[in-house]
């Protein structure tokens, strides 16, 4: 990629890595399925009054609605209520660039080296050794949840690199719309109108300082810059920058919540993301001379 995209890839880990700490910290007295809610209703309102329909087909976009951000978020947000360490969540997450590599071969034809199956191989081996530390402390649902979360995420990547829509601005806009409604119903019949009103009640400046970072931050700007890299870009040279994201928010989790990982979760962490470095990073390959074929 130009210097130019490689640097907004960079500028979206660090912004999706602090976000974790963020969400974890102000969704404190919030059901997190509301919480959801309220941070996508700021992602779509107003804007989605002003900026015009990506030019994909609905189906395309209500999908990545579906998986990028309700799919992913739901998990996320339930994963962290139900005892995810913020850190820890950061690095499980990461799992997407795996699923997206074997998805984008199987949906797209996306050309798959030996070098990717090892990478997946060993990747796959460090997520399952993380899951199993984590488990030996700590019950391992919430880690089961955000592997989850993170297989909604490669899913929506998938949709939106075939959906090759040219504004990342409007694709996030727009399939915002998706996730409002379904978590707010969700969270009604989860947790009560009696706890949505509490919560409602109680929703302080914490709450909407980490909705603004969320809604803004993490959606409107780290979306918007790497759906629009995903339209220019093979699948496999961005996603690969997404490897800055749990470095950051091990670094803020540690810095912020004291949260350190056990050695073996660290073992588990160091083989995942080698894995993942393996499967995703690509080598340049030599320009052809001209007249010979590619």
């Amino acid at each position: 990629m130009p210097a130019r995209d490689s640097a907004l890839a960079v500028l979206v880990a660090v912004l999706w890595g602090l976000n974790f700490v963020i969400i974890d910290e102000g969704m404190s007295g919030v059901p997190p399925l509301l919480f959801l809610a309220v941070r996508f209703a700021f992602v779509a309102f107003p804007l989605v009054l002003f900026v015009p329909r990506p030019r994909a087909r609905w189906q395309s976009v209500v999908a990545v609605g579906a998986f990028m951000s309700l799919g992913q978020f739901s998990l996320l947000y339930l994963g962290l209520a139900a005892g995810m360490p913020s850190g820890l969540a950061s690095l499980v997450l990461q799992a997407q660039v795996i699923f997206t590599i074997v998805l984008a071969w199987a949906a797209l034809g996306e050309r798959t080296a030996t070098r990717q199956v090892i990478g997946v191989v060993v990747g796959a081996a460090g997520l399952l050794l993380v899951a199993l530390a984590h488990g030996l402390r700590a019950p391992v649902l919430p880690v089961v949840i955000t592997i989850g979360a993170a297989f909604s995420w490669a899913v929506g990547n998938v949709v939106a690199r075939q959906a090759k829509v040219s504004s990342g601005l409007s694709l996030v806009v727009w399939s915002a719309l998706v996730v409002p409604v379904p978590c707010l119903l969700l969270s009604l019949l989860v947790d009560g109108p009696a706890a949505i009103a509490d919560a409602v009640s109680a929703f302080g400046w914490g709450a909407a300082a980490s909705t603004a970072y969320t809604a803004i931050g993490a959606s409107l700007i780290g979306y918007t810059i790497f759906n629009g890299l995903l339209s220019r870009h093979p699948a496999g040279s961005v996603v690969p920058f997404i490897l800055l994201v749990p470095v950051v928010g091990i670094a803020a989790a540690w810095a912020v919540q004291d949260e350190v990982p056990t050695p073996l979760e660290a073992v588990g962490a160091v083989v995942m993301m080698t894995g993942v470095a393996i499967a995703s990073i690509t080598r340049r390959r030599p320009p052809v001379p001209l007249g010979e074929p590619s």
